[in-house]
């Protein structure tokens, strides 16, 4: 196996007590974690899953304040993304590495990995919550709790269930373009093979994109008054912001660079200052997204309905607890999909929670809170 070209993050980026480095050996991998707490943690060993377009630093503002409460908490550069995947992927490279039971068994390997034989918790963030709950799923004598932040995952279908159509041959895509102003769902144009280029390349370079992206889905910007949808018409969809069903005649850069926040908005967000951001951009400018793109492309061809499939009729075993911001779109975008967590991914009913003064980035935005959520949820459990 070559050696990481990258290397770990540089010690001066990262906060107090986090450390960076580069894990040999995990599923074809070497994957770049953050971590911090002591080895082992007196209360136990926590896994954080980011999501898209994010990496294991956005976890930076809660890992500290989870390890003063005794854990050990590791938070990988998932697979695509950061130094885990340090050159640009191309549209043309394998998608099947991307399925979401393959990136549930990157983190099965990654315990492996560190001697692990499990985690107290794995908490997952946007499409990282998705993994979290397939790694809760598929291995609970691995993952002890399970954490969904943002992003409701329904789980496993019922047994004797058919699948559908692959989710990019919906109708639903054709019916968006005959709105009065045409539209297309995000998740498609993710999947397509301009998105990358098009956020990668675009006018404003990086850093301003990931900016207005981040600013427009977090409870900074005014716009964002989530509520449930009452179906999945293309009438109903277009309720939602830009940001997850764009005119089809805009690119994703072009949304966020509407909604690039003044720099007197800039200079007062706490949860992102202009040096995290450095991180962060840097790490897209090098690679692109392509990587965590091939996600979206494996999930809207039906990969990972498929491999879900083979679970059928099974629910996640071990203690949930589903946490979105206030502000956040995101636990609303796909009609229903709480109320069918909420009754049937687990074996014992999840009661959702909202995060006041957080939109969708809200283990950044609300670290404090969060952390005060999660350890009374775990410690709940330890002392029962």
């Amino acid at each position: 196996m070559a050696t990481n070209s990258i290397g770990p993050l540089s010690e001066a980026v990262l906060p107090a007590g986090i450390r960076s480095r580069i894990v040999e050996n995990v599923n074809g991998l070497q994957m770049h974690i953050l971590e911090t707490g002591e080895t082992p943690g007196s209360a136990g060993t926590i896994l954080l899953l980011h999501g898209f377009p994010e990496l294991a630093f956005c976890w930076r503002r809660i890992m500290p304040l989870l390890a003063d409460h005794g854990y050990h908490v590791i938070a990988p550069d998932q697979r695509g993304y950061g130094r885990t995947t340090p050159k640009p992927v191309s549209y043309s490279d394998a998608v099947e590495p991307y399925s979401t039971v393959n990136l549930a068994g990157d983190m099965v390997a990654l315990l492996g990995a560190l001697g692990l034989n499990q985690v107290d918790a794995v908490i997952g963030h946007d499409f990282g919550s998705l993994v979290a709950g397939t790694c809760a799923l598929v291995r609970p004598d691995l993952f002890r709790r399970l954490v969904l932040l943002g992003t409701p995952f329904v789980g496993a279908p019922a047994l004797g269930a058919r699948l559908g159509a692959a989710p990019a041959d919906d109708p639903i895509h054709a019916a968006l373009l005959t709105l009065p102003t045409p539209r297309r769902h995000y998740l498609l144009y993710y999947a397509g093979p301009e998105a990358n280029g098009d956020m990668w390349n675009c006018p404003q370079g990086v850093s301003d994109m990931l900016r207005g992206y981040y600013h427009q889905k977090s409870a900074d910007w005014p716009n964002n008054h989530p509520r449930p949808l009452e179906g999945s018409s293309a009438e109903q969809l277009a309720r939602l912001p830009f940001y997850y069903v764009m005119p089809a005649d805009q690119t994703m850069a072009e949304i966020a660079a509407a909604s690039m926040p003044s720099k007197g908005q800039i200079e007062r967000c706490v949860w992102l200052s202009e040096a995290d951001l450095a991180v962060v951009a840097g790490e897209f400018a090098r690679t692109g997204f392509q990587g965590g793109m091939q996600w979206y492309r494996s999930a809207m061809r039906g990969d990972m309905a498929r491999g879900l499939a083979l679970f059928a009729g099974r629910q996640v075993e071990c203690p949930t607890l589903f946490v979105a911001g206030e502000g956040d779109w995101a636990a609303f975008q796909a009609a229903g999909a709480i109320d069918a967590m909420s009754a049937r991914l687990a074996r014992e009913p999840i009661t959702p929670h909202f995060l006041a003064g957080a939109g969708h980035w809200l283990q950044q935005e609300q670290p404090v809170m969060l952390a005060d959520m999660l350890v009374a949820f775990l410690t709940a459990l330890d002392q029962s």
